[in-house]
């Protein structure tokens, strides 16, 4: 589920990053201590939870390197970039750096196949249908037909991509959680359909004091609004709210200097008002719950403030959000406690769904069971057949040593003599008496 809080900046959209680049550095003084609470702010990685993401970022880091492009896309605006303009530029791409964008490109194709191959097996193995067309949106970002070189269509792919993925990412993690709460609630009711009236009852109460004990938390403030950022002026940066200034607020606050606040530097301003709600150290409050908190509070300021829709809020975008009558709003920010995420029905259905998964892999491992019997049952019958064959032919070399015995015995033994000649009897020929005259 969380498998990065933020889109950061290299890796937001292809487009927002080269909006960014040769940002003149705001000078400020970000030497000041910062207090230890800042526990629960975003983590520092910029991955952007594509399945493409490596490949992305080593695009960009090779493209920024090419001084032509880089001068190219300082100077771009954000249609030319979606249309495909810039990607035209890669026809003046140095030629080392040409190579070293087609040598990506052969890697990630190799990944891709190594990847759907693998998918191919499990879902043939398991004996479902292979869905090809979802195999082959695998390779949407890049120009699969012509495997070995990176081209402008390579490029506008990317970008495309990128662009798409990234605006569906937040609604997909929306999904993701919604079923993640719908799976805590149907193991929760399960558990209860297991115990005796006496230990329901004492789960059901408890259940209701811990709900009760965390919606009893203070105000919270709405994010983006006077009272949230003068509340991070006061308590993490230490400072007089009463000489708040719009202005300061944002260039101490851009972390990176680059004149942007980005998705990661603005869900680390909701960090106090998360604390008011989630403690790390409290078994009973839920991280995931935490951070989709914070994934909503981005979502609510970007929708306010982020007027060019870049992903990314300008010092002009800022400064403009604080003149609105919304920025002195007082309301409370609603949390996920008053915003039912599921209705009953929505958990029924969620819960037949997984009763239809249980019994398909029951049946498929009452398959399983029955092939791995009569494979057993085979196995047996083969081992019986070589054990037969085994002992005929045991069989057979002690005949035939046994015979070869009483040959070379045969051929051991003096041949017969007759009296009166010294010829030796042919063998099977017994000696026969001769009368002697005179004798009776």
């Amino acid at each position: 589920m969380v498998r990065g809080r933020a889109l950061a900046r290299c890796g937001l959209v292809l487009l927002s990053l080269w909006l960014c680049i040769q940002s003149v550095p705001i000078s400020v003084d970000k030497t000041k201590d910062k207090p230890e609470e800042e526990e629960l702010g975003p983590p520092e990685s910029a991955e952007t939870g594509l399945h493409y993401d490596r490949y992305l970022r080593e695009v960009i880091e090779y493209l920024e390197k090419d001084p032509h492009f880089k001068e190219k896309l300082k100077n771009a605006n954000m249609e030319d970039i979606k249309q495909g303009k810039l990607s035209k530029e890669l026809d003046f791409v140095h030629h080392n750096f040409r190579t070293k964008l087609d040598e990506l490109k052969r890697e990630e194709m190799n990944r891709l196949r190594m990847l759907i191959k693998a998918k191919h097996d499990i879902q043939g193995g398991n004996g479902r249908t292979v869905d090809h067309q979802a195999l082959l949106k695998q390779f949407e970002h890049l120009n699969h037909m012509n495997p070995n070189t990176f081209e402008v269509e390579d490029l506008n792919r990317l970008i495309k991509s990128a662009t798409k993925d990234l605006e569906n990412f937040d609604k997909d993690r929306h999904d993701e959680f919604k079923r993640y709460e719908m799976m805590k609630e149907h193991e929760r009711r399960e558990r209860l359909k297991n115990m005796n009236e006496e230990d329901r009852k004492k789960e059901e109460q408890h259940y209701e004091e811990m709900k009760k004990k965390h919606a009893d938390h203070p105000k919270i403030n709405h994010p983006g609004s006077e009272d949230q950022l003068k509340e991070v002026w006061q308590e993490a940066d230490g400072l007089d709210p009463e000489d708040f200034d719009p202005k300061t607020f944002f260039k101490m606050h851009d972390s990176n200097g680059d004149g942007f606040l980005d998705e990661t530097e603005l869900e680390a301003l909701f960090t106090k008002e998360l604390e008011k709600v989630y403690n790390p150290e409290n078994e009973e409050d839920d991280m995931v719950e935490m951070e989709e908190e914070r994934l909503r509070m981005r979502e609510h300021v970007m929708n306010e403030v982020d007027t060019n829709k870049d992903r990314l809020v300008s010092l002009s975008e800022f400064m403009a959000a604080t003149k609105k009558e919304e920025f002195s709003e007082k309301d409370e920010w609603e949390t996920l406690d008053q915003n039912p995420l599921y209705t009953e029905e929505e958990l029924r259905e969620f819960e037949q769904h997984l009763a239809n998964e249980e019994n398909d892999i029951n049946k498929r491992s009452l398959e399983l069971q029955k092939q791995r019997e009569e494979l057993e049952k085979k196995q047996e019958e083969l081992n019986a057949q070589r054990l037969g064959l085994q002992q005929a032919v045991e069989e057979m070399e002690r005949l035939k040593a046994h015979s070869t015995k009483t040959d070379i015995k045969r051929e051991g033994e003096p041949a017969p003599v007759v009296p009166g000649n010294n010829q030796p009897l042919p063998p099977g020929h017994q000696q026969q008496d001769v009368p002697v005259p005179g004798h009776s």
